[in-house]
């Protein structure tokens, strides 16, 4: 081992001597490369809102009483016309007799005074006092009946019906301010989702300029994300635009109608609405892994130009869509934009170009193989 120390010294610094005669050996970087070109690219929005039942009603007695029973389950759907409560008919039911029997009089006295008037033996004003009596009894024995009707309190609207506000026993009033309870109906569904008026403007400013087309097929056609990010499975549709706008949040309600056959969606829930702001048929789509920012935080991309080349280019976002970015300013088409390889890339240095496409199946096909091999020698 001692003997051969010398010769090791010599074959180092003859090594060393060779970097230092030729120099490091440089290669081209290869980078991965897309190219611009212009799509035609529907513009979304996502704005907040929440549910609100289609319709509501607040269940309250027009007859005052003692509520005798509750005929409906808590929480259950109920049908339009269906009891919910019955008051203590009792007091109502001895009213009607008693209006009843009161008509029933004046219908005989009415009769035979028409007999005497025609014999000419009572006054017309005694007859016509007697005709007014028995209006008002008809009217009186009208207004029991109804009040006994009322006396079974029923559901005005179909729909699932919530807690209970009163018990058994309990006293209740006519056209009382406390609801006995409400009934909600669920399908559809109203989502009141606010969007600002400076969106709007800007929107406006973009359709007349022609950035922006409208997509008349679809822009009523809206999106909706739940609170905990899934995408509900039904499409609603835009039913209109407020025109008054909030003052304190200076925004206006967009109302949007879901179809809710299973009752996903319930009142107050918070959800977010994907609504189509229109079409760019001139778009400039770039892969968000291209983009840099510079310390300022401005963002640019790397070019190859003609003599392959890596140019920097400052550009302009417009917004991000997918795992892509909108360029607004500061590209055209046909620029070859690097992905792929931008550490090993300055202003002004020769690289490689390779399509970003064609390097991603080379690299799938060398995972595919490697396996493959792997589970061969398994």
């Amino acid at each position: 081992m001692i003997k051969m120390l010398p010769f090791l010294f010599v074959l180092l610094a003859t090594m060393s001597g060779c970097r230092e005669n030729h120099g490091p050996m440089e290669m081209t970087p290869e980078v991965a490369v897309v190219t611009t070109k212009l799509e035609k690219v529907v513009m979304t929005t996502e704005l907040p809102g929440r549910t609100s039942a289609w319709l509501v009603a607040e269940v309250r007695p027009q007859v005052s009483g003692i509520i005798q029973k509750r005929l409906f389950q808590e929480g259950a759907p109920v049908n339009a016309g269906q009891a919910l409560f019955q008051i203590d008919p009792a007091l109502f039911e001895a009213a009607l007799a008693r209006a009843e029997a009161n008509l029933t009089t004046l219908e005989l006295k009415a009769g035979r005074m028409q007999e005497l008037l025609d014999d000419k033996a009572v006054s017309q004003q005694d007859y016509d006092d007697v005709t007014a009596a028995l209006k008002q009894a008809r009217a009186e024995a009208q207004t029991a009946r109804i009040n006994l009707k009322y006396t079974t309190i029923t559901a005005p609207i179909s729909g699932r019906i919530g807690k209970s506000g009163v018990t058994v026993g309990a006293l209740v009033t006519a056209h009382q301010p406390a609801a006995l309870a409400t009934i909600q109906q669920l399908d559809p569904m109203y989502v009141d989702v606010t969007q600002s008026t400076a969106d709007i403007q800007r929107l406006r400013r973009l359709f007349q300029s022609g950035e922006l087309n409208r997509n008349n097929a679809g822009q009523k056609t809206v999106e909706l994300v739940l609170d905990d990010g899934t995408v509900y499975p039904l499409k609603g549709m835009l039913q209109f635009r407020d025109v008054t706008v909030d003052p304190t949040t200076g925004s206006v309600i967009l109302r949007v109608v879901f179809p809710n056959p299973r009752e996903i969606l319930l009142p107050g829930m918070f959800v977010r609405a994907i609504l189509q702001e229109g079409v760019n048929d001139r778009a400039i789509m770039i892969p968000q892994q291209s983009v840099s920012r510079n310390p300022k935080g401005e963002p640019y991309v790397f070019i190859v130009d003609a003599e392959n080349k890596a140019q920097l280019k400052q550009i302009v976002l417009d917004r991000e869509i997918g795992n892509a970015w909108l360029v607004r300013s500061g590209l055209v088409p046909g620029e070859k934009i690097i992905v792929e390889g931008m550490l090993r890339v300055t202003p002004d240095i020769e690289v490689a170009p390779v399509p970003f496409e064609e390097r991603k199946q080379q690299e799938q096909k060398i995972n595919s193989g490697a396996q493959a091999a792997a589970g061969t020698k398994k």
